[in-house]
């Protein structure tokens, strides 16, 4: 019968999706306790999507950007999290994550695993509106948590000034009106001593 092979693809896809919660990031939680993971990072950046909606360019569909942000790291199931500065691992970041785009959206009768990993590729573009949103806020939510935890990656791994702001750049074309903000924050960050 269709409907239990689509419905037994569509449960796979699920219990695979769930092994995103083993995908261990470099970031810090907030609270510095402890590195989160990749699936609590795609939850943060939704939450922080709705209550930053203001800040999003127009027109802006908020329900497309959620389900962007919701699919945007599944590949790292397969490729893992690609350190934003490690310059080596970045080098095969793209083969990796497409790889894993085709088995992940595979397993999904074809019509959804089309649409969805439609959404992974926009992420990834950053053509639209909803993706330069999302990945703004992809680059803000580390961004605070290195300031409320004291740093973190950035004090660790002795990253520069240069390096953040090259990094966090998708905020200003993505959510412009966030801009000034990060930009203090970066500031404050240096002048702590958190920036090389």
């Amino acid at each position: 019968m269709a409907d239990d092979l689509w419905l037994t693809s569509r449960l796979e896809f699920i219990i695979e999706a769930d092994r995103l919660k083993q995908v261990i990031r470099h970031t810090r939680l907030m609270d510095g306790s402890r590195l989160e993971n990749s699936a609590e990072h795609s939850w943060h950046l939704a939450l922080m999507a709705l209550t930053l909606a203001e800040y999003a360019p127009t027109p802006c569909d908020l329900n497309h950007v959620i389900r962007v942000l919701l699919v945007h790291d599944l590949v790292e199931i397969d490729a893992g999290d690609t350190f934003a500065f490690d310059i080596q691992a970045h080098l095969t970041k793209d083969a990796r994550e497409q790889a894993a785009a085709e088995r992940l959206f595979g397993l999904l009768p074809e019509h959804e695993g089309t649409a969805l990993r439609a959404l992974w590729d926009e992420f990834e573009a950053s053509t639209t509106n909803e993706a330069r949103f999302a990945l703004a806020i992809d680059r803000l939510e580390p961004l605070l948590c290195n300031i409320r935890n004291g740093g973190g990656t950035w004090r660790e791994y002795q990253v520069g000034h240069a390096a953040v702001l090259q990094r966090m750049d998708p905020i200003r074309h993505g959510a412009p009106g966030l801009w000034p903000y990060v930009l203090h924050m970066i500031a404050e960050a240096r002048e702590q001593g958190w920036i090389a």
